[in-house]
């Protein structure tokens, strides 16, 4: 029997006793739940209506970062919180998780001290989970390292050290722990309805997308967790209910590794229309020739 067949016997067989929470949505924070909930006992199901982490948990720039961008804001305790994250992630996911050298041109003397001390500031803010020190490079250690950087007016850069991971593979991983440790994970499993007893929802009709069976699931919680698709669940519920999300849109673009010539990311921390721009290599590559 496949292990899919099998997750719909199990999720069919929850009928026989009421599950404790139903996850609808396969993402990071679906499937962050999941393996949160049945780590501590819950009888939990999780349900996607496509593949793991389809959206935005695999369209994103693969960086397990600190929230350096906070330290401008004064923020701090969103860049601990996320240092905080970026720890728990090096030690529970080591082969997912990999330092990458970050470097930030500057063009004017006076970029050199002041991002030099918010990046030492970051960099002390990690303690013992610092992924290496922070330093001051000369305009020919940068060219070095940025083969083809701009050099008219290049003061130097700072050089600093961040988390890249490969999102997809994370997001499988955290599928195969919460189903290790009880849950029901399925993907290709699409919520269609939604059913309530007066105002309190108690089941939701659960449908195969290969085979267009249909099971209804009975839990004591349910959990939206469909990222940029939960108006859309919401309205199953009530298709009059006004929208909750106000979408905003990153671009990446990717090219072949050698049209850029090296394999360090470049930080450039403010442009004119006051976006930051981020160039990484892609996962997998090699990070630091120098090192």
């Amino acid at each position: 029997m496949s292990a899919r067949a099998e997750g719909w016997i199990r999720l069919e067989d929850t009928n026989n006793g009421e599950l404790d929470l139903l996850i609808v949505g396969g993402g990071a924070t679906g499937l962050g739940i999941a393996v949160d909930a049945a780590t501590r006992g819950y009888r939990t199901a999780l349900v996607e209506a496509g593949d793991f982490a389809q959206a935005t948990s695999s369209r994103a720039t693969k960086l397990v970062h600190g929230g350096v961008r906070y330290l401008v804001s004064g923020q701090l305790h969103l860049v601990y919180e996320a240092l905080r994250e970026r720890k728990i992630m090096l030690e529970n996911a080591p082969h997912l998780v990999r330092a990458l050298p970050f470097v930030t041109p500057a063009y004017k003397w006076f970029d050199l001290p002041y991002y030099g001390l918010g990046l030492k500031a970051y960099e002390v803010l990690s303690g013992k989970s610092s992924l290496g020190p922070t330093q001051i490079l000369s305009a020919s250690e940068t060219r070095e390292r940025v083969p083809g950087i701009a050099a008219a007016g290049l003061k130097g850069s700072l050089l600093y050290y961040d988390g890249q991971f490969d999102d997809a593979r994370l997001a499988l991983a955290l599928a195969r722990t919460a189903d290790d440790h009880g849950a029901v994970v399925l993907n290709y499993a699409r919520c269609t309805a939604l059913r309530k007893t007066g105002e309190k929802l108690t089941s939701i009709l659960v449908e195969d997308v290969e085979s267009g069976h249909s099971v209804e699931v009975r839990a004591k919680t349910f959990i939206n967790a469909t990222g940029i698709f939960v108006d859309e669940l919401r309205s199953v519920d009530e298709p009059s209910s006004p929208p909750m999300l106000s979408v905003s849109r990153g671009t990446h673009i990717v090219v072949p590794g050698d049209v850029l010539g090296h394999q360090n990311a470049i930080m450039v921390p403010k442009t004119a229309d006051g976006r930051i721009i981020l160039r990484n290599p892609m996962v997998g590559q090699s990070s630091d020739r120098h090192n």
